[in-house]
């Protein structure tokens, strides 16, 4: 029973089979969040976003043993997500002329992101030296990166002063858990987020200007 029981564990852990569970909840990820849109403001607002995909994808990365096999599994759960959203978005009928090309440029932008996400949160939990604070600053960069979006560009101050303060206790709780956990230079991780944050806003300026032609 026990032989049985250790290789049915090391088939589920075998990366085709991570590999295939981590685009399944891909799809489904995209899939929720095209479907809570609308349903109350807090949900539209969490659910419209960036971060929501990017940091489920840093959790994710964290709960992968290999450092590569999160590489890998961070560009694919964006491209998964990315196609569950617009795969909701077309049965819903809400996939119009231009469609496309939007689904296009987001997934490109999930598969240059998943990787740098995905190596993020394996290296919070496992990694080494200074780079876990690195990569702790490049999760919470996220979401204040987010509330200057909507803040400098959208003007929703409201829903900018929210996400600024969750990146803010993110970034704090994060240098907590490194601290605790030994990482060198902990305190890198709230220096950085705030630096990471103005370059991702840049990055999503840019991304956005391409798709709808204003900044």
């Amino acid at each position: 029973m026990a032989l049985l029981t250790a290789s049915r564990r090391d088939t589920l852990n075998t990366p085709v089979a991570v590999l295939t569970a981590t685009a399944l909840f891909g799809l489904l990820l995209g899939w929720a969040t095209y479907g809570l849109h609308g349903l109350t403001p807090v949900l539209d607002r969490a659910t419209n976003s960036t971060s929501t995909w990017i940091i489920w994808t840093a959790a994710a990365g964290a709960l992968f043993r290999s450092r590569w096999l999160a590489v890998w599994g961070g560009a694919l759960m964006m491209l998964a997500t990315c196609c569950g959203y617009y795969a909701a978005s077309a049965l819903g009928g809400t996939f119009g002329s231009g469609g496309l090309g939007t689904a296009a440029v987001w997934a490109v932008a999930g598969m240059a992101g998943g990787p740098l996400l995905g190596w993020a949160g394996w290296t919070v939990r496992r990694g080494r030296g200074d780079l876990r604070a690195v990569a702790g600053a490049v999760v919470a960069m996220v979401v204040l990166g987010e509330g200057l979006w909507m803040g400098l560009a959208l003007r929703y101050w409201g829903e900018a002063t929210v996400f600024l303060a969750v990146g803010a206790l993110l970034a704090a709780l994060l240098t907590v858990y490194l601290a605790r956990t030994g990482a060198r230079r902990s305190w890198l991780c709230a220096v950085l987020a705030p630096v990471g944050a103005l370059v991702f806003y840049l990055a999503e300026r840019t991304i956005l200007h391409s798709l709808i032609g204003t900044a």
